[in-house]
């Protein structure tokens, strides 16, 4: 029997604590019949708070795997591609001229193989890289300032306390101007679609606000199409990139990737 399951949540806030309620149904395609799972919704005190150095392996631990998650959508997006087809399919024809089936498929592999490379490196590197910078240190590099914080989402489900997920402001300076950039934005898979990603960009907001900064800017990259989409609803507009960028520029070209700039004036 095929079955589906549907998360419901209702989220109310108190201060910087706010309680999700949670229904989890499941909808069978034989019997037409939808049910609750127990007769006691999920519930989960949610509180974000500055990070402690306690958090540092389930931080770290979720900051890869919210990185990595975006391998696949890039070389899809890439390999789907109008270009990358033609490209795909006219390497299969030296192939099929000398009819050589291994020349048909070794070619297009190739190109296939490079594109997945491209991607995977683009986000794996990135990982490596904070890893053993800027995430090494978190009280050192998002926390040594009164300017700057780094947060957690820490959410009690059932007794059981977890970190799902993060985001990071660090004051930057140009000219006379004072604005916050948005780092590390990250939810855990299992607790989306709850209300977080917009609560933790809120949280940014407000704190930015309070020490007087005209703005807030972040860069993300172009299949973060759901994070885009947040900071779009939030009243973000896409700007100019003039941070720079840490991707490699002919694996950022080859994987299709590019980076999208946002800010949003307080």
């Amino acid at each position: 029997m095929e079955t589906f399951t549907t998360l419901t949540c209702f989220c109310t806030e108190s201060g910087e604590i706010f309680t999700c309620h949670c229904w989890i149904f499941c909808s069978s395609t034989r019997t037409s019949f939808t049910s609750c799972l127990g007769n006691v919704p999920l519930v989960m005190q949610v509180l974000i708070r500055p990070y402690r150095p306690s958090d540092k392996d389930a931080v770290l631990t979720l900051f890869s795997s919210g990185i990595l998650e975006h391998i696949h959508p890039c070389f899809y997006n890439a390999i789907i591609s109008p270009l990358y087809i033609t490209i795909t399919l006219a390497l299969c024809v030296p192939g099929y001229l000398l009819d050589s089936m291994l020349g048909a498929v070794v070619l297009p592999g190739a190109w296939v193989g490079l594109i997945y490379y491209c991607c995977h490196e683009l986000y794996a590197g990135l990982v490596r890289e904070k890893l053993q910078t800027d995430m090494q240190d978190i009280p050192g590099n998002f926390m040594s300032r009164p300017d700057d914080c780094f947060w957690v989402v820490e959410a009690e489900v059932d007794g059981r306390v977890q970190i799902m997920g993060t985001v990071a402001v660090v004051a930057k300076q140009s000219g006379k101007e004072r604005h916050g950039e948005l780092f590390r934005m990250t939810i855990s898979p299992s607790y989306r679609r709850l209300g977080l990603g917009s609560k933790m960009t809120q949280t940014v907001m407000d704190f930015c606000k309070e020490r007087g900064f005209s703005k807030v800017v972040l860069e993300t990259s172009s299949p973060a199409t759901a994070a885009v989409a947040l900071y779009e609803k939030l009243g973000f507009r896409h700007v100019p990139s003039q941070m720079g960028t840490q991707l490699s520029v002919w694996m950022s070209t080859l994987a299709r990737v590019t980076v999208v700039a946002m800010e949003k004036h307080l």
